[in-house]
C-alpha cells in the first residue's frame, strides 16, 4: 500500500508547547467584543454614511447591520461553544470543510483583524491630530500633516503591541478600562442627543429627507460599516484563555451585539440632531466633513466641551478596538502555527509571559505596513470585505458542522430557528460584498490578492506540514485511482470476512457499468479513543487484508484504488470519501441492528441521510445466486433505483423479479404495470422477467415480511424522510429491514439538487 505524505501522522513532529493561560472572565471577553466593535464604526462611519445615503441611513445602516451581525454571532456562538479554542473561524472551517478551506479562513482572519487594527490606529491618529490642530499645538499641513498622522498611528500600534506582549490578563484589563470609558462617554453623547431632541423637536427636521439618495444606497453603507460589528470574532479567539468558555463565549457574543447596536443608533441620532445654524441642510454639512463629520456634529451638539469629549471618546474607543484586534489577529496566526499550517515558529510562546510573541511580531509588521501604504477609506473597506468573506464561510460552517458532526461534539449553545439565521446571513453578506465595490474598488483588489497569496502558501507548504486534529479525517494509507473516467463505485469494507461477499456483489455492479467501471475500496480504522492518531496505522492490518481480498476479485478487470482512513465517526469518514472520490455508487455492508426501533445504526443512518451519491446497503448477502428477487413497491422516490438494482442482482438464466405492493383495505393499489412499462426501456431486459403482485392487508409490515420468506433477495428503497421524522413517526422500509430474515439490499438514489446541497452545505 502507498503512503499519503500530506498529513501522514507517523511523520508529524511533536508540537511546541502551546498552553495559554486561562484567566479571562465573562466581563473581560464581553468588553473585548464591545471594544473591537466600537472603534472606527461610529467615528468614521457616521459622516460617510450620511454623505452616501442621507440622514436616515445612519440609523438604518447600523440597525440592519446589527440584525445580520446577530445571525452570524449566533453561528460563532454555537461553534465556539462546541470548539472553544484559539483560532476562531480557522477551527470551525477545519471541521466543516477540511484543511484547505480552514487555512484560508485563518489566513483571512489574520488579515481582517490586522486591517481592522490598522483602521483603529489611523482613527486614533486622525482625531487626536485634528484636536491638537484646533488647539494650535500643531501647525503642520499637506504632506507634513499626512506623515505626522501616519507616524502617530504607528506609535499607538507599537504601544498596544507591547501591551499584548505583556499577556492576556494585561490585554483584558486594559481593554476593560478603555471599553468601559468609551461606552460611558458614547452613552452620555446619546443621552444629550435625546434630551436635546425632546427640548427642541424642530431639530428632528434634520432627518428630512430621510433617504434622499434611495434605499439601494443602504447596501453600500452597510457593506462599508460592517467592520463595526465584527467584535464577536475576537471573542471566539479567546477560547483557550476564557474561564468556562462553553458558557461564557456565547453569552459574551450576544451581549456585545446588543450593547453596541443601541450605542451606535443613539450616537448616530445625536450626531444628526446636533447640527443647527449651518449653511444648507444639516445632513449635507455632516457629509461634507466625511470621516470627521461625527466629531464636527458633536462639537455643535455640545459646544462647550464637545470637541474634547469626542477626542476622549475616540481615544478610548479606537485604542480598545486596536487592543482587541491585535489580540485576535495574533491568535489567528498562532493557531495556524500551532497546527503547522504556518511554520511552527508562529506557535512559540514566551517562556515567562505565555504569549505568542512571534505571531504578535508578524502581526505588528502587517499592521504597520497597512497603516503606511493604504488610504483610510480603503483600509475600512478592505477590513469589511475580509470580514464579509470570513463570516460568509463561518455561516456555511455552522450548517455543515451541525449536519455532519452534531453527534460527535458537545454544544454549550445551539441557535434557535436553525438553519434560517445563517442562511439569511449568507445571502445578505454576499450581496454586501458585491455592493462594496461602489465604495472602494481597491478593496476588491486587496482582498482577493491576499486570498490568492494564501492559496499559494497552502499548496506549497501547509498541505504537506499540517498536523491532524482529533476531529479530522486522517489518511493512513492510500493508493487512489488518479482521475475519474468512468462509473465509480466506493466499496466500504470493515474486515476480510465481509470483504469477499461485498466484493462479489460489487462485481455485479461493475459488469452492469461496463469496462469503464472503477472501484475505490475504503476501510475506516477503528482506533480506540484513548489512542493517539499517530498510532492509527497500527490498527490498519484488518483493513489491509480486507482490501487485498476485494482486490483479488475486482482489480484484474476494473480500475482499482484503495484508501485506509481514520475518523472519530465512521459515517462522516465514509460520506467525506464518497464526495471526495466523486463516487456514483456507495456500497457498504450492514450486519443488522437490534437497538433503537427507529435506527439502523450510527453508521448506516447518517450515510443514508447525508451521502450525495447512490447508496446500496447489503444485509446478509453471502451467497451469490438470486433466482427470485422481491422489490416492495409503494411509489416512493427510490423505487426506480430499487428495481434497477434488482435487475442487476437477479440471475439472467431463469431469474425473476417480483414487484410487490401491499395496500390497506379500502385503499387503491399502486399501478405496478405502468411503473414497469416506464422502466423496461431503461433496464433493457425482457418484460417476462418482471411480475407485478398485489395484496390487501391491515398490517403492511407483516404482509411484506410474510411475502419475503419465499425469496432469495429483497431490494427495498429507503425512506426519504429525515432521521428526526423517522424517529417520531417511524418508517416502514427501515422497520422491514431490521426484521427481515431474507438477504436484503436497502437502496437510496441520489437527487441532483439535494446531492449538490449535501456536498457543499
Amino acid at each position: 500500500m502507498g503512503q499519503n505524505k500530506p498529513g501522514n501522522p507517523e511523520e508529524t513532529p511533536s508540537p511546541i508547547s502551546t498552553e495559554l493561560s486561562r484567566n479571562l472572565t465573562l466581563l473581560h471577553v464581553t468588553m473585548m467584543g464591545v471594544g473591537m466593535m466600537i472603534g472606527a464604526g461610529v467615528f468614521l462611519g457616521v459622516g460617510n454614511v450620511i454623505k452616501v445615503a442621507g440622514p436616515g441611513a445612519v440609523l438604518l445602516t447600523f440597525a440592519l447591520n446589527a440584525v445580520i451581525a446577530l445571525f452570524t454571532a449566533m453561528s460563532y456562538a454555537e461553534l465556539s461553544s462546541a470548539i472553544p479554542r484559539a483560532g476562531g473561524a480557522y477551527n470551525f472551517a477545519r471541521l466543516g470543510f477540511g484543511r484547505g478551506v480552514s487555512f484560508l479562513a485563518g489566513w483571512m482572519e489574520w488579515f481582517a483583524s490586522s486591517v481592522a487594527g490598522s483602521l483603529y490606529a489611523v482613527t486614533f491618529s486622525l482625531y487626536t491630530v485634528h484636536y491638537l490642530t484646533q488647539l494650535g499645538l500643531i501647525g503642520a499641513e499637506g504632506t507634513q500633516l499626512a506623515i505626522l498622522e501616519k507616524g502617530i498611528a504607528i506609535l499607538i500600534a507599537l504601544l498596544f503591541l507591547y501591551i499584548n506582549y505583556r499577556g492576556s490578563s494585561e490585554t483584558g484589563a486594559i481593554g476593560l478600562i478603555f471599553t468601559l470609558g468609551q461606552t460611558l462617554t458614547l452613552a452620555f453623547i446619546a443621552a444629550v442627543g435625546i434630551i436635546t431632541a425632546i427640548k427642541d423637536p424642530s431639530r428632528l427636521a434634520n432627518f428630512e429627507p430621510f433617504l434622499p439618495n434611495g434605499w439601494d444606497k443602504l447596501l453600500i453603507t452597510m457593506g462599508f460599516t460592517y467592520v463595526a460589528f465584527e467584535g464577536f470574532e475576537v471573542i471566539a479567539q479567546a477560547g483557550d484563555e476564557t474561564i468556562e468558555p462553553q458558557r461564557n463565549l456565547p453569552k459574551a457574543m450576544i451581549y456585545s451585539i446588543l450593547i453596541v447596536v443601541f450605542t451606535y443608533v443613539g450616537v448616530g441620532f445625536a450626531a444628526v440632531i446636533g447640527v443647527k445654524g449651518v449653511e444648507g441642510p444639516a445632513w449635507v454639512w455632516i457629509g461634507n466633513h466625511g470621516a470627521k463629520g461625527f466629531g464636527e456634529a458633536i462639537s455643535l451638539l455640545i459646544p462647550s466641551f464637545g470637541s474634547i469629549l469626542v477626542t476622549i471618546t475616540v481615544i478610548f474607543a479606537s485604542t480598545s478596538a486596536l487592543n482587541a484586534t491585535l489580540y485576535s489577529a495574533t491568535r489567528a496566526s498562532y493557531a495556524l502555527g500551532r497546527d503547522r499550517m504556518l511554520p511552527g515558529i508562529f506557535s512559540r510562546l514566551h517562556s515567562r509571559r505565555r504569549t505568542p510573541h512571534i505571531a504578535l511580531l508578524f502581526t505588528g509588521i502587517l499592521v504597520i505596513l497597512i497603516i503606511t501604504f493604504l488610504p483610510i477609506i480603503d483600509v475600512a473597506s478592505s477590513a469589511s470585505m475580509m470580514f464579509l468573506f470570513l463570516f460568509f464561510l463561518v455561516n456555511l460552517c455552522v450548517i455543515r458542522v451541525r449536519r455532519n458532526m452534531a453527534d460527535e461534539i458537545t454544544y454549550g449553545f445551539m441557535m434557535p430557528l436553525f438553519p434560517i439565521p445563517p442562511m439569511v446571513a449568507i445571502l445578505v453578506q454576499a450581496l454586501l460584498a458585491i455592493w462594496l465595490v461602489h465604495m472602494s474598488p481597491i478593496a476588491w483588489v486587496v482582498g482577493p490578492v491576499w486570498v490568492l497569496i494564501g492559496i499559494l502558501i497552502y499548496l506549497m507548504y501547509s498541505r504537506y506540514n499540517a498536523i491532524p486534529t482529533k476531529e479530522e479525517i486522517v489518511v493512513v494509507r492510500e493508493e487512489p485511482i488518479p482521475t475519474k473516467e468512468g462509473y465509480r463505485i466506493l466499496l466500504s469494507v470493515a474486515n476480510p470476512v465481509n470483504a469477499v461477499p461485498l466484493a462479489l456483489n460489487c462485481y455485479r455492479f461493475c459488469k452492469a457499468g461496463g469496462r469503464g467501471s472503477e472501484v475505490e475500496v475504503i476501510h475506516m480504522v477503528p482506533v480506540p479513543p484513548q489512542v493517539p492518531l499517530t498510532e492509527a496505522s497500527k490498527y490498519a492490518k484488518a483493513g489491509e487484508e480486507a482490501i487485498i481480498e476485494a482486490m483479488l476479485y475486482l482489480s484484474s478487470k476494473y480500475a482499482f484504488g484503495s484508501t485506509i482512513r481514520y475518523c472519530r465517526d465512521f459515517a462522516r469518514g465514509i460520506i467525506s470519501a464518497a464526495s471526495e472520490r466523486k463516487a456514483d455508487l456507495l456500497i457498504l455492508g450492514w450486519k443488522g441492528h437490534r437497538g433503537l426501533e427507529f435506527s439502523l445504526g450510527r453508521t448506516v443512518d447518517p450515510v443514508l441521510e447525508r451521502a450525495s451519491c447512490n447508496i446500496a446497503v447489503f444485509k446478509d448477502c453471502g451467497h451469490q445466486k438470486y433466482k427470485k428477487v422481491l422489490v416492495p413497491y409503494a411509489g416512493g422516490p427510490n423505487s426506480a433505483f430499487a428495481l434497477k438494482v434488482a435487475s442487476i442482482m437477479v440471475e439472467r438464466d431463469g431469474g425473476r423479479v417480483v414487484v410487490f405492493n401491499v395496500a390497506a383495505p379500502g385503499k387503491p393499489t399502486s399501478n405496478i404495470d405502468d411503473f414497469l412499462d416506464i422502466m423496461m426501456p431503461r433496464l433493457k431486459l425482457p418484460r417476462s422477467m418482471f411480475e407485478p403482485k398485489y395484496t390487501i392487508s391491515t398490517d403492511r409490515l407483516n404482509g411484506l415480511l410474510h411475502e419475503a420468506k419465499d425469496y432469495d433477495l429483497v431490494v427495498i428503497g429507503a425512506t426519504g424522510d429525515p432521521f428526526f421524522r423517522r424517529r417520531v413517526l417511524g418508517s416502514l422500509p427501515e422497520e422491514f429491514a431490521r426484521s427481515c430474515k431474507t438477504p436484503l439490499i436497502m437502496v437510496k438514489a441520489k437527487h441532483p439538487i439535494k446531492s449538490f446541497i449535501k456536498k457543499w452545505i
